[in-house]
């Protein structure tokens, strides 16, 4: 459940390319969220000499199943007056697990780029994203494109996370009277299109003449972010709770036995807003996704016997290799893999010693942690389903076979209180047989009970699909397949 705390972050990250191009050289903004204060953000912009240097911070306290999780985000970027990308740095802690990235920006294209994970540190060379732009670029991107009404203007904007760009598409709308907690304001609407591969986010914001944000809104699993400006007092008052997974939790309309979760089900799912925003799932050889009017149907079948007769994609090279959050190669993690996987020389074999030993290793069952990587939990061995998934996928990465990080939900009996609902999961995938297929070493194994979202390379930013589904489902029933 703690990519559901990463997407809460990727999600911050996001909306706050809406915040950063402030005009405004100090600003604080409180977090909220369902209107509940969870944080503060603070940006600031200095010009010294030839560098424009824009740094925003941001702290915020949610809850896990009654659990606080403390969340912190850092970004520092340098830029020519001009808006010229030069150098960035950014850093992210989750319940003291830090991530970091940092570049540097060459008069030749390409950026020299730093990263560390779990103590690992990376560093490589990368071709700086065509029109990528930071603080500053989009600031004065935003400022040309003036705020007359019914003007729309494209930028794109480097998301030093997952080190890439993304198309942002903006609307100048009409001035509208807005509640702040300073008193009424005439600020100028502004709606956002943040295009992150499929599942495109929305925001709205309402700025002054000056182009200041002083609110903005985001939909997140089923909840409403909002960002107000106000003073530091304000900003940095005590916090409140917030379960993030309240809204994530879907209700089934029945139990599902465990015989139907080993042989497979049909699920009729639907949307529980009015957007228009189609729900996003995965299709894998274990989960097929057609999309209806209205919703869509899922059939979920395990790989035993591959009866549904799908067939995914074969692995690429990178589904073998280590990155930043699945370390296969570092000496702690090779050590376990060898360990775990004990005589075993076929895969299946291989991957079903993996799921025991990860189920068995990871003592500590903790949802406070944040989201480690695969080297964090092999030192630390403690963490909820996505520490299991990371570490497993490692670890079978780190015996050549090709592996991959699956985020979703899983049906479970009981729950917070609760009967019958899926929550948010997360669990590995391997290339076995000729088939991607399914292990959960959080739980007794995987079976039909296992909704796929998106699939990854465990790096949490590449759970684009979970941002619009998550919090928006409905399941309206449960078939048992022939």
């Amino acid at each position: 459940m703690a990519f559901a705390t990463r997407f809460v972050a990727s999600m911050l990250a996001l909306a706050s390319l809406s915040a950063v191009a402030q005009s405004t050289d100090d600003v604080w903004m409180s977090v909220l969220l369902d209107g509940r204060k969870i944080g503060s953000m603070h940006t600031t912009r200095k010009v010294d000499g030839a560098r424009v240097v824009t740094i925003q911070e941001m702290r915020i306290e949610i809850e896990r199943s009654g659990l606080k999780v403390a969340l912190g985000t850092t970004e520092t970027d340098e830029e020519t007056p001009d808006g010229r990308p030069l150098k960035f740095d950014s850093r992210t802690r989750i319940s003291g697990i830090e991530s970091m990235q940092s570049g540097a920006v060459r008069p030749d294209g390409k950026a020299d780029i730093t990263s560390s994970v779990g103590g690992a540190k990376q560093t490589r060379t990368i071709d700086w994203p065509k029109g990528a732009l930071l603080a500053e670029g989009l600031r004065l991107t935003e400022r040309q494109a003036g705020l007359v009404a019914g003007t729309r203007y494209v930028t794109r904007a480097f998301q030093a996370e997952n080190l890439e760009a993304v198309e942002v598409d903006s609307t100048i709308g009409q001035r509208e009277s807005i509640d702040l907690p300073e008193g009424k304001r005439e600020l100028i609407r502004v709606e956002q299109t943040v295009k992150l591969g499929d599942a495109p986010t929305r925001t709205i914001s309402w700025i002054e003449p000056d182009q200041t944000v002083r609110k903005l809104l985001v939909p997140m699993m089923g909840y409403e972010l909002t960002m107000l400006a106000c003073t530091q007092a304000c900003a940095t008052a005590p916090n409140q709770g917030a379960d993030i997974l309240i809204h994530a939790l879907v209700q089934a309309p029945r139990a599902i036995s465990a015989q139907e979760r080993s042989h497979g089900i049909r699920l009729v799912v639907s949307p529980t807003d009015k957007s228009g925003d189609l729900l996003q799932f995965a299709n894998t050889d274990e989960q097929q996704f057609v999309s209806r009017p209205g919703g869509a149907e899922l059939r979920i079948v395990p790989v035993d016997g591959n009866r549904s007769g799908a067939r995914e994609t074969p692995p690429s090279t990178a589904d073998t290799q280590p990155n930043d959050w699945l370390q296969s190669t570092a000496p702690e993690v090779a050590a376990l893999a060898k360990r775990g996987a004990g005589d075993a020389k076929a895969r299946p074999e291989q991957m079903q010693n993996l799921e025991n030993f990860v189920r068995g290793f990871i003592r500590n069952k903790d949802l406070s942690v944040g989201y480690a990587s695969a080297l964090e939990v092999a030192k630390n061995p403690e963490g909820d389903c996505t520490e299991h998934a990371v570490l497993l996928a490692a670890l079978g990465r780190s015996l050549g076979i090709p592996t991959r990080v699956v985020d979703g939900l899983v049906y479970v009996e009981q729950y917070a209180g609760g009967a019958n609902v899926f929550v948010p999961h997360a669990w590995a995938q391997a290339y076995v047989d000729g088939h991607w297929r399914s292990y959960d070493a959080a739980l007794h194994g995987f079976d039909a009970g296992h909704i796929a979202l998106s699939v990854g390379d465990g790096d949490p930013w590449r759970f684009y699909a979970g941002f619009n589904t998550l919090g928006r489902l409905r399941i309206e029933r449960v078939e048992t397949l022939p």
